[in-house]
């Protein structure tokens, strides 16, 4: 199988499903009438997929048929009675299941879909849609190798594939997935901060959008450790040091890691 003839199922079309397909069709990756989805309420779902073209389907019977790569989709309390009807469909051989709910993890599944489903656990966050995405994924999953390939053909164009032990995914799903929404906080204080010094907010938008961008994507390219990217720009008895202790003497640092520790529950 390659992308070239491959149909995806959601089954499940939120926020996040909806994120997937646009960076997946907007990448090139394949076009959205490859591309199927079922939702509870289908006038809606149908509004949604016809943005892209996605070929909205009245239940997950028919998503399961029509897709060579089914994405479970939905909330963690709905998985179970997602899976039950399609059990069989799910485990046909050629075809592979990706779970992008919630805290769910591999054995999770292992009383809800029957044995030999080829299913892999990864979570994306929404930046996705626009293919600067993570998918944080479980190293251990029932993929052929052949399967593998694919799942990375597919997503590598629009995600950052990062694989990790079960152990760890939680936290690095919190960090991948939750953390947007701190950065975007972090640019809105930006903002206001330069438009309380005179800036028009779109563009003090632009520059605290770009400049996040630019220093994630100058890390990514040098494997400058974020320290060192810190001490580049801190002249001796510059502004930007000040600017650095202020952030210190404020608990910046600390109150990041608080936000980790307490969705993590730590």
């Amino acid at each position: 199988m390659t992308t070239d003839k491959l149909t995806i199922g959601f089954i499940g079309y939120g926020n996040m499903a909806q994120a997937m397909a646009q960076g997946l069709v907007d990448a090139g990756v394949l076009p959205g009438g490859r591309i199927v989805a079922c939702a509870n309420h289908y006038e809606k779902l149908a509004a949604n997929a016809g943005k892209l073209g996605v070929r909205p389907l009245h239940s997950v019977q028919e998503v399961a048929s029509a897709a060579d790569m089914v994405i479970l989709a939905v909330k963690p309390g709905q998985v179970a009675k997602i899976c039950e009807p399609i059990r069989k469909e799910l485990a046909d051989e050629g075809r592979m299941v990706i779970s992008i709910v919630g805290g769910f993890r591999m054995d999770d599944y292992a009383d809800l879909l029957d044995e030999g489903t080829h299913l892999i656990c990864s979570i994306p966050n929404t930046p996705i849609a626009v293919g600067k995405g993570i998918m944080v994924t479980q190293d251990q999953d029932t993929l052929t190798d052949d399967q593998r390939r694919l799942f990375n053909q597919v997503f590598e164009p629009v995600a950052l594939i990062e694989r990790l032990g079960a152990d760890l995914t939680s936290v690095a799903t919190t960090i991948a997935g939750c953390a947007p929404a701190y950065t975007a906080m972090y640019m809105e204080a930006l903002a206001d901060a330069g438009v309380k010094h005179g800036l028009p907010r779109q563009v003090a938008y632009r520059l605290a959008a770009m400049m996040t961008e630019g220093t994630g994507a100058l890390h990514m390219a040098t494997g400058t450790i974020p320290a060192a990217m810190k001490d580049a720009v801190c002249s001796p008895g510059g502004s930007t040091i000040r600017g650095v202790a202020a952030l210190e003497k404020s608990g910046f640092r600390g109150s990041v890691i608080d936000a980790i520790d307490t969705v993590e529950g730590a």
